[in-house]
Formats: C-alpha cells, structure tokens, sequence
C-alpha cells in the first residue's frame, strides 16, 4: 500500500463555519501526495458532521478522528499523530488557509536542505477587515531567539518525522493547553535540531481581537511556567529567567493595545527580515 510523503495534521473545536475553506485550501495543493488527518475535539456544533463530509468524499485522502473528551489541542495532535504515515509531517488550523503552493515549496526546500529539520513560512494575518502585512520571522533561529518569541510559526510548518518522533509529539500537561508549541520548541532545540523560516508567505493565519481575549490569566501563568521549564532545560544564565514572566506582564494591558502592539511588533521584524 502506497505510504503518502507529507501527513497534514489538524485538530478542530468548534469551526464549522471555517473548516471547509480550510480543508479546501490543503484539497487544492500543487503537491498531491498527502493526506490530511483531522482530529475533533468533541466540537459542539457542526464542525465533525463537515469532516465527515469531506472524509466521504475523499476517502483515499482525508482521515476523521473524534476525541471521546474535549482534551485540548496537545492531545488532539498526538492523537492525529498516532495516524501519520508521511515521512512529513505537516501542521494546520481548522481556520487558516494554506496558499496552493505552500507545500510544495516546503517539501522542496527540505528536499533541498536535508540539514534542517523543520521549516516554517510566512504567514499573513487576517480577519474580517482583511489582510495585513505579512509576519516573517528569523530564517535560521537559534535557541536564544525563544526568549523573544517561539521561533516558527507553529500551524505553518513542516518537519521530518523522525524529528516528531524522537520527541515523542506533543507534551499534554495544564502548562501545555495553550503553549504546546513552544514546549516542543524548548526540546526541539534542547536535542540539537535546526530549523528554517522562509520567507515566503505561504498560509494565512485567520487571528483577531478574539485571540487575545482567550489569553486567560490562567494560561499566562501557564505561559511562564513552560517558559521556566525551557529556560533550565536550554540552560540559559539566570539573568534571562524574567523574560519568562512577560505573558504575565502582557495580561496586565488592555486587549485592544496589545492587539496593536502585536502587529506594530510584527510588522517591524517584517522589515528587518527583508
């Protein structure tokens, strides 16, 4: 039986009104040999009865999952994870969009560039008012560059396998419900892998003030937790450890600023990148 090259991984919760783009955006891909797993977390609308539209339809090609509880996103990906048979592993939201060329740029670059591990694109957000400057981060990033930020936009990339594998997935802890990808970040450098961010803007990343309102103080505590655990586990000098307690900090200033700060931030590191 014909193993697919490029496995895409994607856990939903109540999207029904968003999957379909979403999974027509993977459908109209240039690169052809994938197969796209979809996890439900126990979804309270219609997003699971849309998945198992498309599963019907293209049944060679799309593979549905249904958590038995609501268990959050670390352990709706190791879930999908438990399916995937591609020598990739590609990641995507149930509300974002990947442009039609966005793995077969992916693949290519790591065909190409077997020294890297995983590799990210740029993304460009947006929302019901439309697009905005597209976010592009660091090409080579380094450990170091987490104090900043999580290296790689997470839902963009595309990794090896063997890489997801040798860290055993996602880690489903309270600390990971909202920062799963910057716990696999801490260890993805912690074991020496190297990854890359391209430059090209590839997906686009649906995220509005709502975003930020779903940033309880409970997960910014969360935040700096897992921030404490990759700081000792990276050994950076102590003098860095308050950079963990930014979440905390951030939670203290009205939604609506920081929304605008997010993109002011965003859209300077755009510049210095070019």
């Amino acid at each position: 039986m014909h193993k697919v090259k490029i496995s895409v991984i994607m856990a939903v919760y109540n999207c029904e009104d968003k999957i379909s783009e979403a999974i027509e955006s993977i459908l109209a891909q240039t690169y052809q040999d994938w197969s796209l797993i979809i996890c439900d977390d126990c979804s309270t609308d219609d997003t699971h009865k849309i998945v198992l539209s498309y599963q019907q339809r293209y049944p060679n090609k799309i593979i549905a999952l249904k958590n038995k509880i609501n268990s959050k996103l670390a352990y709706s990906l190791n879930h999908c994870l438990q399916y995937a048979e591609g020598e990739y592993i590609a990641r995507m939201d149930g509300d974002d969009i990947s442009l039609p060329e966005r793995l077969e740029k992916q693949l290519e670059f790591l065909l190409t560039h077997p020294e890297y591990d995983v590799v990210s694109t740029a993304m460009i957000p947006f929302d019901e008012n439309g697009e905005r400057e597209p976010r592009i981060s660091k090409e080579i990033p380094n450990k170091y560059d987490l104090l900043k930020n999580p290296c790689f936009n997470h839902a963009t990339i595309l990794m090896k396998k063997s890489v997801y594998d040798a860290l055993n997935g996602y880690v489903v802890l309270p600390r990971t419900t909202r920062g799963q990808d910057y716990d696999l970040w801490f260890r993805f450098f912690a074991a020496g892998y190297t990854g890359y961010n391209m430059t090209a803007a590839l997906y686009k990343v649906r995220e509005g003030i709502g975003d930020l309102k779903r940033r309880t103080f409970k997960t910014r505590l969360q935040a700096a937790e897992t921030a404490l655990y990759g700081y000792r586990l990276l050994n950076y000098p102590l003098r860095y450890y308050i950079f963990a307690f930014k979440p905390i900090i951030a939670g203290i200033i009205p939604q609506r600023l920081m929304y605008m700060y997010h993109n002011m931030k965003f859209s300077v590191n755009s510049n210095k990148a070019e």
